[in-house]
């Protein structure tokens, strides 16, 4: 419902967006009104778009002239490409990071490690994207990294600069939450426990202290995934790609009001899909959970 009443605050008419600004005859307008349900009331209209939800449907885009659905579906490989990347990028770097952190507690790795996590904090994706297209101009022209891509060889191609830029904040904090998560497990009881027996410190940390350790980064990774499916309109305008993003933000100066709303439910769907996966992924890797035994 917040949603639907945001989008129709703008002072931007959407027959003027459907007929691209043209002067029209009153019976043209009212014909367009009709064509999109906007001589509807605004109750009415709410209501016949939750119906439309409930079929799968988004609504015909007034820009487009064409389904929403079509639209979001045509524009997301790109958006879920960048995204992914970025999110695996994340993974395979951050946790190995913040487990020799919390190893190596105060000693060279340690400190290497943090001043890399300052830098990587502050570069902004947009900032980064725009130093990545800068170097590929001067050093490696002839890359391709722009366009629609028609191929999953392009796809890669033209998504895996946008991933890395988008992936530095996301390597910075979950590290710095597993160094955290790893450093109490590593000061438990049945961490001293363990030595005690004679087990090394690899062989607990991989077996018990990783299981421990790494709940608040999944649940921390679900977050941050939500917030680079927004974040990825940056990139997606830096290197010209077309994804979810730039069509969100064409769509909102264009009053597109049905792709505006079809593109929020969807990313809203997909993170709501992506945090129940991860709840159901803490029982896996916490039997107490999956018991309801955890405290």
């Amino acid at each position: 419902m917040v949603i639907f009443l945001l989008v129709r605050l703008g002072d931007v008419d959407p027959v003027s967006v459907v007929l691209g600004g043209k002067q029209s005859s009153p019976q043209t307008i009212e014909n367009v009104r009709r064509e999109f349900g906007l001589d509807k009331s605004i109750p009415e209209q709410y209501i016949n778009w939750v119906k439309g939800l409930l079929h799968g449907e988004f609504g015909k885009s007034f820009k487009y002239r064409q389904e929403s659905g079509q639209i979001i579906f045509a524009r997301l490989p790109v958006t879920l490409s960048i995204v992914t990347i970025a999110a695996l990028i994340a993974i395979l770097l951050s946790i190995p990071a913040g487990i020799l952190m919390a190893a190596k507690q105060h000693k060279w790795q340690d400190t290497g490690i943090s001043v890399v996590q300052l830098i990587l904090v502050a570069c902004p994706p947009f900032l980064t994207a725009t130093l990545m297209v800068w170097m590929l101009y001067l050093f490696s022209p002839q890359t391709a990294f722009t366009g629609s891509p028609r191929t999953f060889s392009e796809l890669m191609e033209r998504t895996f600069l946008p991933g890395v830029a988008m992936s530095f904040v996301m390597i910075a904090l979950l590290s710095r939450i597993m160094k955290s998560g790893m450093t109490a497990e590593l000061k438990s009881d049945y961490f001293l426990a363990a030595k005690a027996k004679g087990l090394s410190t690899a062989a607990v940390m991989r077996r018990h202290c990783l299981r421990n350790a790494i709940i608040p980064v999944i649940t921390s990774l679900g977050m941050m995934i939500g917030i680079l499916l927004v974040e990825s309109v940056l990139v997606e305008e830096v290197f010209s790609l077309n994804g979810l993003g730039v069509a969100l933000v064409e769509a909102v100066g264009a009053s597109d009001y049905p792709l505006v709303q079809g593109i929020t439910m969807f990313m809203v769907f997909v993170f709501m899909t992506i945090s129940t996966l991860l709840d159901l992924l803490y029982g896996v890797i916490d039997p107490r959970i999956r018991k309801g035994k955890a405290i």
